[in-house]
Parts: structure tokens; sequence; C-alpha cells
């Protein structure tokens, strides 16, 4: 099996497991705290009414009922590798008949050619193992001309929502080996140049980024124990923390509330600044 393979296998075993059960039971709480950044994300790729649209990534199908509802009579289709994303997808979205969803690897899903005129995820194409293959796929399943447009992180010292907790959490374990600058992960794509070359490498247009950051409020408004328990469960703390006993978990969890006290607002939220880049290229 090659490195690639190898990646897109255990991509899959890691959201068919634990973690996508995680992310589903989380659902709307994480959608919540995402709010700010679907919001900016949907209104840059600006769906429009009648147009074929992928969501790629779509996980528990957030962004997808939201294109939904913008594109009117056209039809979106949400893909994701995740059996228990998908299953909380379905149950929101059942009866929606502009909206088909797909249990698949968007790398080398045989898509039919030329039918889409956008392409749009919320962090869901930075964990591909070949992603000039992967992009190159889903280029073929555009119109010439469609439009790709993404959310993905900036560096994680620029998104304090995920650092501070795993700061926190590392004064208590060590921390996880650094990932390579080519490897999958939630901040793989930070560097423009790297997105630049892999899209421009499979056949896309030269891209534009354009920087957004929110407040986002990691308690969902249910107050700081609500964070502390969202920290311990999603995001580089809780893969950390995911394989460690009990009472380590509670004395890192401990450390992790200390660091989130401070960005209580007192109205239940616990607020911390998000940084992504919005991306957007076309069909070249």
């Amino acid at each position: 099996m090659t490195d690639a393979a190898q990646v897109q296998a255990d991509q899959k075993t890691y959201w068919n497991g634990p973690a996508g059960a995680r992310w589903a039971e989380r659902q709307a709480h994480t959608d919540a705290m995402l709010a700010p950044i679907s919001v900016a994300a949907i209104a840059h790729a600006a769906p429009a009414p009648g147009e074929r649209v992928l969501d790629i990534g779509c996980g528990c199908g957030e962004t997808t009922l939201a294109i939904a509802e913008a594109i009117l009579d056209g039809h979106v289709t949400g893909i994701d590798i995740s059996a228990p994303m998908l299953a909380a997808a379905r149950r929101r979205g059942a009866g929606r008949d502009s909206i088909t969803w797909l249990q698949a690897d968007a790398t080398d899903h045989p898509f039919p050619p030329g039918a889409l005129d956008l392409l749009f995820s919320r962090f869901g194409v930075m964990f591909f193992g070949d992603p000039v293959a992967a992009f190159n796929n889903l280029r073929r399943a555009a119109k010439r001309g469609a439009r790709l447009a993404f959310a993905c992180w900036r560096p994680l010292n620029e998104n304090p929502w995920m650092l501070v907790p795993l700061l926190a959490a590392q004064t208590v374990v060590p921390p996880l080996p650094r990932p390579g600058p080519e490897d999958p992960g939630p901040f793989a794509f930070s560097d423009p140049a790297r997105v630049t070359r892999i899209l421009t490498a499979a056949g896309w247009s030269s891209p534009t980024f354009t920087r957004f950051e929110a407040a986002l409020d990691i308690a969902g408004g249910a107050g700081l124990e609500a964070a502390v328990g969202q920290a311990g469960r999603i995001g580089a703390a809780a893969r950390l923390l995911s394989d460690q006993p009990d009472a380590v978990r509670i004395e890192a969890l401990a450390a992790v509330r200390e660091a989130l006290a401070p960005h209580a607002t007192g109205d239940g939220r616990v607020i911390l600044t998000g940084s992504v880049w919005l991306v957007a290229s076309r069909n070249a």
C-alpha cells in the first residue's frame, strides 16, 4: 500500500470509529461554535438558485442544509467518509429531495463528469493523502469554469480556540509528535503557497485567499464546564487526551478549565478567536 493509500485507509478507520461517533454526538455544540465561520464560508462561495453543488467532507450536514436553502431548485450532494456523521446528516435532512447524502471518498469516487457548478467545503479538504490526485478527481466532476470554495484553518498559533486548551493539556500530557509540513491534518492547508501548488497542479486556477477571523464560543452558550467538555472531546486537546487514563484526563481537564476561565464572559459563553482562510478557485 502506498503512503497516500495508507493515509486514506487510516482516515476512514478514524472517522468511522469513536472519533466520528464523538463528532456526531457533539454536532449541535460544534455547529453552534463554528456558526460564524460557516456563514462566512457559504457567503464566500455564493451558491445560487439552480446550481448543482458538492459539499466535500459534509460531516453532520450543517453546511449542506444551508446550501440547500440557497440553491432552491438546485441540488447539493453531501459527501463524507464517516458513517456516524452521515447518519446524523441523513436524520437532519430527511425528506429533502434537493439533497443527496453519499458515503464515499472524494479522492477517488467516480463522480459524473462535468456536472457541478460549485464545489464547497468547510474544513473537509485538509486530510487527503494525495491532495493533488484528490483535487484532480474533483475537478473532473466540475463544469468548465465551475467554482471551488473552501474554508481551511490558518496556523495553530493564530487559533487560540484550539491552542489555549492544547497548551493547558500539555502541562500534564507530553505533546504528540508534530506533523510534517506535507502531512494531512487540520492545519495542512495553512500555508497559501502549498495550497496554490496543490490546486494548480490539479488543474485549478491560481486561488485567492481571504483571511477571516471570528470570535468562537467554545461553550456553545452553556458555560465554562461545557467549554471544558468540548475541548476534551473535539479538537487538538481531545486528540492529545484520547488514549489517556481517567486520572490523567481529569488532571489535564482541570488545567484546561483554569486556562479557559479568563475567557468566560459571564453569560454562558467562552470566547476565543478562530482564524481561517477562505479559498476560491475555478476549474481552469
